[in-house]
Parts: structure tokens; C-alpha cells; sequence
């Protein structure tokens, strides 16, 4: 059966330097996606592959 899924969204601010929201502004008018959705896919990428440092326990 066909279901209908909704994402859920969370408004939320962050403060970033000029020249990277500049970057950023720059990319998602090369890719043609809105800068939103880049950041949200670099926070994605940048989380999955972040190295994890073990902790002593």
C-alpha cells in the first residue's frame, strides 16, 4: 500500500563567516539546489564520515 511520508523540519540559526555562506551560495547556483538543502547534505556528509575518538572508560 502507497503511504505518504512527511519530513519533519526544525527551524533553527546558525551564524556562519561571510565568505562561507559566499561558498556555499555560490555552489548551490552551480548545482541549481537551494542552500538549505546544501547544507543540509554537507552537515549529512560531514557527520557520517566525522572520526570518532575512542574514550576511556
Amino acid at each position: 500500500m502507497f503511504e505518504i511520508k512527511k519530513t519533519e523540519f526544525v527551524n533553527k540559526t546558525f551564524r556562519l563567516e561571510k565568505a562561507l555562506v559566499e561558498r556555499l551560495s555560490e555552489c548551490s547556483a552551480e548545482h541549481n539546489i537551494s542552500v538549505n538543502s546544501l547544507v543540509a547534505q554537507c552537515c549529512e556528509y560531514a557527520l557520517n564520515h566525522m572520526k570518532l575518538e575512542e574514550k576511556n572508560v
